[in-house]
C-alpha cells in the first residue's frame, strides 16, 4: 500500500543541512502496522509527513497504491489526505470552544458527509476510544490525554485505509494507552488498515507486526525484527 524507495529529504538553512532522511526503503502492506523507533531527529515525524504528502521528497520515490505523491497536485495531496489517511500527531490541534462530537466530526464534514450522518459517525468513535459521555464536552474542559483521543476518533471516524501515528500514547495512562494499541492493532488485523506508528512505547511497539529503528535518517540494520 505504502512503499518509500531510497527516499533523501533534507531540511538546509544558512548555517546547516540536516539529512532527516538519508536513502530509506521500506514497505507497509495493508492489514500490517509498522512501528518505527528511534531518538529525536532521527526523521520518523519527516517519514510521516511524506507518507501524508505534505513534505515532499528532495530524491527517492513515495508511492501510496502504486501512485507517486510527488506527483499529486495539492488539491490531489489534499483529497488524498482527507479520503485515504488518518493522521494522528502529537498535538491534537482541536477547534477551541467547539464540544468533542463536532471536534471528531471534522473530517467527515469537509468530505461532504452530512452532519447527522457525521455526527453518529463521531459518536461512535468517541465512544470507541472511551469519550462517549464527554462528547458534548470542549477541548478546555479536557484534559490533555482525552484531547489526544478526540483526536484520535477524528483521525478514524473517515475509516482511513492508510493510518499516520506521531506517538498517539503519549499522553495516556497506561491503561488508555492499552486500549489505543489494541484499537490500532485491530484495525490492521481484521479491518486491512495499514498503520504506521511513531512510537518510544515499548507495548505499543510490541504490538505491531514489524519495528524498525531509525537512526541518523537511516534504518539501523542492528535492530530490525
Amino acid at each position: 500500500m505504502l512503499e518509500l524507495e531510497t527516499v533523501v529529504k533534507h531540511y538546509r538553512s544558512a548555517a546547516e543541512s540536516v539529512h532527516a532522511l538519508d536513502g530509506i526503503s521500506l514497505s507497509l502492506g495493508e492489514g500490517e502496522m509498522l512501528a518505527l523507533q528511534g531518538p529525536s531527529g532521527s526523521g520518523k515525524t519527516t517519514l510521516l509527513l511524506l507518507a501524508a504528502a505534505a513534505l515532499r521528497a528532495d530524491a527517492g520515490v513515495v508511492s501510496y497504491r502504486g501512485r507517486d505523491l510527488a506527483r499529486m497536485s495539492e488539491q490531489e495531496a489534499a483529497q488524498y489526505r482527507l479520503a485515504e489517511v488518518g493522521m494522528i500527531s502529537q498535538s491534537s490541534h482541536l477547534m477551541a470552544r467547539v464540544p468533542a462530537v463536532e471536534n471528531a466530526a471534522t473530517k467527515l464534514l469537509l468530505g461532504g458527509v452530512a452532519l447527522g450522518q457525521a455526527r453518529a459517525r463521531a459518536l461512535n468513535w468517541l465512544e470507541r476510544v472511551g469519550l462517549g459521555e464527554h462528547a458534548q464536552r470542549t477541548p478546555e474542559e479536557l484534559s490533555g490525554g482525552e484531547r489526544q483521543r478526540v483526536a484520535l476518533a477524528r483521525a478514524l471516524a473517515g475509516e482511513p485505509r492508510l493510518v499516520l501515528a506521531d506517538e498517539p500514547t503519549a499522553n495516556l495512562d497506561s491503561q488508555r494507552s492499552s486500549e489505543i494499541v489494541a484499537l490500532l492493532h485491530e484495525l490492521s488485523r481484521e479491518h486491512g488498515r495499514a498503520v504506521l506508528l511513531v512510537t518510544h512505547d515499548a507495548q505499543a511497539a510490541a504490538a505491531a507486526d514489524r519495528v524498525l529503528a531509525l537512526r541518523d535518517g537511516r534504518i539501523d540494520p542492528q535492530k530490525r525484527d
